[in-house]
């Protein structure tokens, strides 16, 4: 059922200009374009991130930052047919996945790809647009310290119950 969610979600995304305001503000000029040339479904389970990191009383920005861009990297490219076909395989048989995703951007493989290493995909397209080095160590999974740890759980936790 959680799936299904998703996928409705996904259809139904819509994100107000409000809430662009309100991440322009967090990001900045440089990391901005990051999130504007997202897909509107990952621009908005983006911004759901960050209201269940509120809610639960994280307000750091650089977590937030790794927040709004954590799926920076999947792009237009990756296709909600992708995104199905990449939760199928990854729970039938992650190694067909892997044997099935392609490095080569012209091939209909790649979003797979993109799928299985968006994270650090993304991580590099936060650091070449300049967003903090916490931010880009929140991104690849790299966290260190005690605080930085726990905040990359919560931004686990808030990623996976979207």
């Amino acid at each position: 059922m959680h799936r299904v969610g998703q996928f409705v979600a996904h259809v139904r995304a819509r994100v107000t200009p409000d809430e662009e305001a309100a991440v322009r503000a967090i990001l900045g000029e440089r990391a901005w374009p990051l999130f504007a040339a997202m897909p509107v479904a990952d621009r908005r389970h983006a911004l759901d991130v960050v209201a269940r990191l509120r809610a639960d009383g994280w307000e750091d920005p650089d977590l937030l930052t790794a927040a709004l861009l954590h799926d920076a990297a999947k792009g237009h490219r990756m296709r909600l047919w992708h995104r199905i076909g990449g939760v199928l395989l990854g729970a039938i048989s992650p190694s067909l996945l892997a044997r099935v995703a392609s490095e080569d951007s012209r091939s209909w493989r790649h979003p797979f790809h993109l799928y299985l290493h968006h994270d650090r995909l993304s991580a590099d397209l936060a650091e070449a647009a300049g967003c903090s080095p916490r931010s880009v160590a929140f991104l690849r999974g790299t966290a260190a310290g005690f605080g930085d740890v726990h905040e990359a759980h919560a931004l686990k936790v808030a990623d996976d119950a979207s």
